[in-house]
C-alpha cells in the first residue's frame, strides 16, 4: 500500500490505474489504501456531467477537456458505463469520442461499470475521483450513464452536477418525473442550434423557479459542442458555483452534508459485506429456496448475523 501512495505522489500513472483497479475490484486492503489517499493534499474540482442518453455528453465532455487543457489545467475524466449484468463489463462506445485526448500526458480517462452497486453509481466512482485528486489533476470531470438512479446519486460525490438536455427530446418531462431538477447546479442546453431551444429553455426556467426557491440559481448554459460554442460559458458558470460552494454558508452546509451521506454509504457497504460473506459460509445457506419470503429471510438472516457472526468477531473488523 505505502508503495503505490509514494508512486502516485511522485505521479506515476501506472500506480494511479492500479490503485483504481484496486477499489474497482474490492480489494481486501482497499480501505487502508483509501485512508492514505485521503491524507494527501487534494485540490481538484469535482465536476458531474449528467443527462438522458444521447444528449451529447460525451461530446460536451470532449470539448470542455479542450478548452480546459488550453487554460493549462490537468484534467481526469471518470466515464460511467452501464454494465452487463453478466460479465460485469462496462460498454466503451462512447469513450471512442474523446481519443483526441489519449495521448495528452495532462489527460487521463478510465471507463468504470456501474456493476450493479446499491445505487446507480459504483461506490468505486468516489473513490477513483478521490485517488485522481490526491494524485494533481486539477479538475476530475465524471460523466454518468444517464439513466436510472446515476443521475441522483452523482450529488453526493461532485462539487457541482451539470444536467445535458437537448430540445425536442422530451427531457424536460423525464427528468420532472425523476426529481433530479433539484440536484443540478446548471442546466447545458446542448444541441441548441436544433429547434425548440428557447420552448425548453423557458420550460427549465418555470422549473428552476419550483424547485430552486433560495437566493442560488442554477445557471443555463447553451451550447453546441459540435461546434465548440459555449463551452467558455459553460466553464465561467461552473467556476462561479465553486465559488459559491466554497465560499457561503449554504455551501460550507452542502459539503457537509455530503460528507455525512458518504460516511453512511461506507458504513452500510462494510455491513453488507460482512453480512453476505456469513451468509455464504452458514450451513442454513442452502435452505434459501425460489418460492421464500424475502422479507422474512431478510430479518431473519440479519438477526442471525448479528447473534452469530458478531460473536465470532464478523462485522466489527
Amino acid at each position: 500500500m505505502q508503495s503505490i501512495v509514494e508512486r502516485i505522489k511522485q505521479r506515476d500513472i501506472r500506480a494511479l490505474a492500479r490503485a483504481i483497479t484496486m477499489v474497482e475490484n474490492d480489494h481486501p486492503e482497499k480501505l487502508q489504501l483509501l485512508s492514505e489517499i485521503f491524507s494527501l493534499e487534494k485540490h481538484a474540482s469535482y465536476i458531474g456531467i449528467t443527462g438522458s442518453p444521447g444528449a451529447g455528453k460525451s461530446s460536451l465532455v470532449n470539448r470542455l477537456i479542450t478548452h480546459l487543457r488550453q487554460e493549462n489545467l490537468t484534467v481526469a475524466v471518470i466515464a460511467v458505463d452501464p454494465t452487463s449484468p453478466f460479465s460485469g463489463g462496462a460498454l466503451l462506445g462512447d469513450r471512442v469520442r474523446m481519443n483526441e485526448h489519449f495521448t495528452d500526458e495532462g489527460v487521463y480517462i478510465r471507463s468504470m461499470a456501474t456493476r450493479g452497486s446499491l445505487g446507480g453509481l459504483a461506490r468505486a466512482t468516489k473513490d477513483a475521483i478521490r485517488i485522481c485528486d490526491a494524485y494533481g489533476f486539477d479538475v476530475v470531470l465524471v460523466e454518468t450513464v444517464g439513466v436510472g438512479q446515476s443521475e441522483l446519486d452523482i450529488m453526493k460525490m461532485v462539487d457541482t452536477t451539470a444536467l445535458v438536455l437537448t430540445p425536442n427530446s422530451g427531457d424536460v418531462l423525464q427528468i420532472f418525473k425523476a426529481g433530479i431538477m433539484e440536484i443540478a447546479d446548471l442546466f447545458v442546453i446542448n444541441k441548441a442550434d436544433l429547434p425548440g431551444f428557447s420552448k425548453l429553455k423557458g420550460l427549465v426556467r418555470e422549473l428552476i423557479k419550483v424547485t430552486a426557491p433560495g437566493d442560488h440559481k442554477p445557471a443555463i448554459v447553451k451550447t453546441i459542442s459540435t461546434e465548440h460554442q459555449g463551452i467558455d460559458t459553460l466553464w465561467e458558470k461552473i467556476k462561479e458555483h465553486q465559488d459559491y460552494l466554497y465560499g457561503t454558508a449554504a455551501g460550507e452546509k452542502r459539503r457537509i452534508r455530503q460528507q455525512e451521506l458518504e460516511v453512511y454509504e461506507l458504513i452500510r457497504e462494510e455491513i453488507w459485506r460482512e453480512v453476505k460473506e456469513f451468509m455464504e459460509a452458514h450451513p442454513d445457506a442452502a435452505h434459501i429456496a425460489a418460492d421464500s419470503d424475502p422479507y422474512r429471510l431478510a430479518s431473519e438472516w440479519f438477526a442471525k448475523w448479528k447473534k452469530e457472526g458478531t460473536s465470532r468477531g464478523h462485522g466489527t473488523e
